[in-house]
């Protein structure tokens, strides 16, 4: 197996996660200090998000520098040391690679925006007007109109996302050799790979048509916003992807990709690509494009059900064995926040519990979000000075300016679209600030205050039955059971309701896994569901701490086992 595949990842958002030298803010001094601390968490790879230079307009995803360092976050020094050190305690180190766009600040668009015959003019989409108005009706996906008009050389420019953050041209062979030499730098320096942002945007059709989809993104959000109410997630998708139908997945991007993964394979020591996307064309001919992209559809279906997760299962995994691929999987990341708020208060811990298990045992490679490892869960802003996610500003202006709502109700609206919510800085103590920075700076974000109801890695490291603790005996199970990271996965039939059952089987072991994603007990007969092939069970794990019986198992509320059989 490669490194990648046997991996347990854990997505370090650097503003967030430590700060070493006590000004509010994340930095590599912080995280070399926290190495430790993820080694005993039983983590082999780190995904770093972007800590480029940059404005921060999107926090950190507007890079003005694709070979530097925030000064903020340290030099590049302080990275060389952080990555050393990651690697003398055997973690990989993945960096957020961010293709579609730079930041308006960084001299390549400065250049770019200085005149119409500038050498990197055509390094951006830059387009003419029509009757007084955009090239067309697209829209940006965080702030309106996809078009910024530039009075000094009259024409637009082209953003997918802030208008701070201008869309490159792909079709200009020299973007293209600019790019590869930033991964090069990378590559050389000793990083294993990248996680790729945002790929299905990098093309846009020539000619540029008018969506059709009667939307602009005000309206947009605003039915979002109604139809969350209502629980109507699959109507939001299926508007969302006919009015950007156009502005994603075009032509050109596995070509693209293919590029990239001659770029990688320059180097030794099997360096990987992992995709913020879903879709398993990405992987190309399982050797081309991506090593991986992510089970999103998995991730959405939390709270999971165990016909819904086998279904998802049967799928991917079914499509990934046509070409030799690798499943990925996640609950959570710097987009979609803490997946434990989704959860029944009463039942949160339980739940996440459980489906962390599910993560850590069904075939692929999982990943982490920071804090969740301790039940870290979303805080809801209360004061529009404290958001500092540019999409929330502008759905607050939108709501008071545009629909008439009062600053009281359009600051909720707010506080549930931001992305804020779920990056607030990392719970290390129950101490002021949660242990995060010190306790007279402020830090970037508001700490969560339930730091002091024991959401936090000091307390929980003391506790037996913390869910810290938990992480720790799931990663611990998982590198023991050679079956569980490289076994094949198969179905146990017939489906259950309330517990989800599979084997993994490799040429040496096989073992049952049973989650039980219900509050309820129940005695599960485990022979006869596997049609009496295997007589007799060994108990690798039990959450709840019951005793195996020749035919069956009693599973507690949202219980945990696996069974190794022979």
């Amino acid at each position: 197996m490669k490194w990648w595949q046997s991996a347990v990842f854990y997505q370090i958002y650097p503003r967030s996660f430590a700060d070493g030298n006590g000004d509010g803010i994340g930095d590599f001094i912080g995280m070399a200090q926290k190495l430790d601390y993820l080694k005993d968490l039983g983590v082999d790879g780190i995904w770093l998000s972007p800590h480029f230079p940059s404005p921060q307009f999107d926090c950190g995803y507007d890079v003005s520098d694709y070979t530097g360092v925030a000064p903020e976050y340290g030099t590049l020094e302080d990275f060389k040391a952080f990555l050393d050190a990651a690697h003398a305690r055997g973690i990989r180190v993945i960096l957020d690679l961010v293709l579609n766009h730079t930041s308006h600040l960084h001299p390549w668009f400065i250049e770019s925006s200085s005149s119409r015959d500038n050498p990197k003019r055509d390094w951006y989409i830059w387009r003419d007007g029509k009757n007084g108005a955009p090239p067309n009706n697209w829209n940006s996906c965080f702030d309106g109109d996809a078009w910024e008009y530039d009075s000094k050389t009259g024409q637009y420019y082209y953003h997918y996302f802030l208008k701070q953050q201008p869309d490159l041209n792909w079709r200009n062979p020299q973007v293209k050799e600019a790019m590869w030499d930033a991964v090069r730098f990378w590559l050389r320096m000793g990083v294993d790979g990248f996680r790729l942002d945002a790929i299905g945007t990098i093309y846009e059709p020539e000619n540029l048509p008018n969506h059709t989809s009667g939307y602009n993104l005000a309206q947009l959000r605003k039915l979002e916003h109604d139809l969350r109410v209502h629980h109507n997630h699959k109507k939001i998708r299926a508007v969302w992807r006919k009015t950007f139908s156009l502005q994603v997945g075009q032509p050109g991007l596995h070509e693209l990709m293919k590029e990239l993964r001659a770029v990688m394979d320059e180097f030794p020591g099997d360096r990987m690509l992992v995709g913020e996307d879903d879709d398993i064309a990405y992987h190309g001919n399982g050797h081309d494009e991506l090593h991986m992209v992510f089970n999103f559809p998995l991730m959405r279906r939390i709270p999971f059900s165990p016909i819904e997760v086998q279904k998802n299962q049967a799928e991917r995994l079914g499509q990934l064995a046509k070409i030799d691929g690798w499943p990925c999987n996640t609950l959570g990341n710097h987009d979609t926040g803490h997946f434990i708020t989704r959860f029944d208060p009463a039942e949160a811990e339980a739940q996440a519990r459980v489906h962390t298990a599910a993560m850590l045992t069904l075939r692929g490679t999982p990943f982490i979000y920071n804090g969740d490892e301790i039940g870290m869960t979303h805080l809801m802003l209360e004061k529009v000075e404290d958001i500092r996610d540019v999409i929330a500003n502008w759905v607050y202006d939108t709501d008071v300016n545009v629909y008439g709502m009062s600053p009281a109700e359009a600051m909720q609206h707010a506080a549930h679209t931001t992305r804020d919510k779920g990056r607030t800085p990392m719970q290390w103590a129950n101490a002021p600030q949660g242990g995060f920075c010190p306790a007279k700076v402020k830090p970037w974000l508001p700490v969560n205050p339930n730091y002091a109801e024991g959401i936090n890695v000091a307390d929980q490291d003391k506790d037996h039955a913390s869910l810290l603790n938990f992480h720790r005996k799931m990663t611990a199970l998982r590198r023991s059971v050679p079956a569980l990271v490289e076994g094949e996965q198969i179905p146990v039939k017939p489906r259950s309701r309330d517990t989800l059952a599979f084997l993994r089987k490799n040429k040496k072991q096989t073992v049952l896994v049973l989650l039980h994603l219900k509050n309820t007990t129940r005695k599960y007969p485990w022979k006869a569901a596997l049609d009496g092939q295997y007589n007799q069970g060994k108990l690798l794990y039990s959450y709840s701490e019951q005793t195996l019986n020749k035919s069956t198992l009693t599973l507690k509320p949202y219980d945990i086992a696996v069974i190794e059989l022979s």
